[in-house]
């Protein structure tokens, strides 16, 4: 996916002013920052809005997340989802080696 985002920075689809990030890219981050003003569930707004499945949006989510022009764009949002996606990860791998509860 990150590939998908550099090829859409350099075809000019980016706006300098807003951190360098393509449209696409700043309108999935402003979803996840206010995603619980919108009725029901969460899901169900991510097909509405950005016409992909959950698991295709989280795919996407986590490669913004990984970007320079993400941080710069919303750090305290992007450190936040790296915080929690770094935990879920811990939680698996220790549930996997059965160290966890």
């Amino acid at each position: 996916m990150s590939e998908q985002i550099c090829e859409q920075q350099d075809s000019g689809t980016t706006d300098e002013a807003t951190g360098g990030l393509d449209t696409r890219s700043r309108e999935i981050l402003d979803f996840e920052r206010q995603w619980w003003k919108y009725a029901g569930v969460k899901e169900q707004a991510v097909r509405d809005l950005f016409d992909m499945t959950a698991t295709r949006y989280y795919q996407v989510l986590n490669a913004i997340i990984d970007t320079p022009e993400a941080l710069e764009h919303d750090p305290m949002l992007v450190k936040r989802l790296r915080r929690m996606r770094s935990t879920r990860h811990r939680a698996r791998e220790a549930r996997r080696l059965g160290t966890g509860s």
